[in-house]
């Protein structure tokens, strides 16, 4: 047991640091890739395309920052306790809370960064706007990982008291809720970002159009994640320690949380997709904006019914089971 806590331990502590570490470097280097290929399509924007490229890169690092802070964090307080197998597999839900959701928009937060470096060598003298814009959509698309990182730190504090299968189970139940129930949101706002800033770039004038439409989309498609959090925050404060093993209560609050981590998923990669057609023609035909939002908001309300029957179902597991 303890050869196996030592593992769940220092395992966590380096997957938490490398897998974000990993997305974060790739979704970099494609960023890097386009800003060349932007430079060279308009040498004349070069210094507006760089700064661009480097807003981006900076906001995109949030997720391994917030990974190498939590691996500090548990290095530093290695603990060697008599439960330290509960307390070392409880940790798991750390890594689930903090690597999906970091290696996830350490790719995806490429696509809105290289989005913008093109659509400011389209339009050198807008670039001011255009990254504005891509700094405030980059800056909305980081939510899952702030989320994550808010678990992962109560995940933290509430290890070194689990004493049970069930009690472990319950910390790695809500990590798994919240790294999972990231990956389809995070998906699904980083598509829409993309064709948003795209959008800017074929049509200056439709500016103000695309970025009041996207306040309310963005905050849409985010909706699946504050679920997750829900449930997550649910199985850490709301369902009560038990002193006693019951093996059978710690799989159901497993399910309960995988039921809206994995629910989420579909959802909030629709959301988004709808939301990316809307803006599509909202850069092309500002005036449709009022038309196309109506339409936008009532189709993506019944895309997130379903992750709410998720939720539901999650409920009557933490609860009534």
């Amino acid at each position: 047991m303890a050869g196996f806590a030592e593992y769940f331990h220092f395992g966590t502590i380096a997957l938490t640091a490398a897998i974000n570490a990993i997305g974060v470097g790739i979704g970099q280097g494609i960023t890097s890739k386009n800003a060349i290929e932007s430079m060279n399509q308009q040498p004349a924007a070069a210094d507006e395309i760089r700064n661009t490229a480097i807003m981006g890169m900076a906001l995109s690092e949030t997720a391994s920052i917030m990974g190498t802070f939590i691996s500090i964090l548990l290095l530093l307080q290695t603990r060697a306790v008599a439960n330290s197998y509960y307390s070392s597999l409880a940790e798991i839900g750390i890594a689930f809370a903090i690597c999906c959701t970091g290696l996830v928009l350490g790719l995806v937060s490429a696509l809105p960064a290289r989005a913008a470096c093109m659509a400011v060598a389209r339009q050198p003298f807008f670039s001011r706007e255009i990254t504005r814009f891509m700094m405030i959509v980059l800056s909305l698309l980081q939510t899952p990982i702030i989320f994550g990182f808010i678990v992962a730190l109560f995940i933290q504090s509430q290890a070194g008291l689990v004493t049970t299968m069930r009690d472990a189970l319950r910390l790695v139940a809500s990590g798994m809720c919240i790294g999972l129930g990231s990956i389809g949101p995070a998906i699904g706002l980083a598509l829409f970002a993309e064709k948003a800033c795209q959008g800017i770039g074929k049509n200056r004038d439709a500016y103000g159009s695309v970025f009041s439409f996207t306040l309310i989309s963005q905050a849409i498609i985010e909706t699946p994640i504050i679920f997750s959090l829900i449930v997550s925050i649910s199985l850490l404060f709301l369902v009560p320690e038990l002193e006693q093993e019951d093996l059978l209560n710690g799989i159901t609050l497993l399910a309960a949380g995988l039921c809206t981590g994995i629910g989420t998923f579909g959802p909030g990669i629709s959301s988004g997709k709808t939301a990316t057609a809307a803006v599509e023609q909202i850069a092309i035909n500002p005036e449709l904006q009022a038309t196309l939002s109506r339409v936008t908001i009532f189709s993506q309300g019944l895309i997130e019914s379903s992750a709410i029957y998720a939720v539901l179902i999650s409920f009557i597991l933490l609860f009534w089971l």
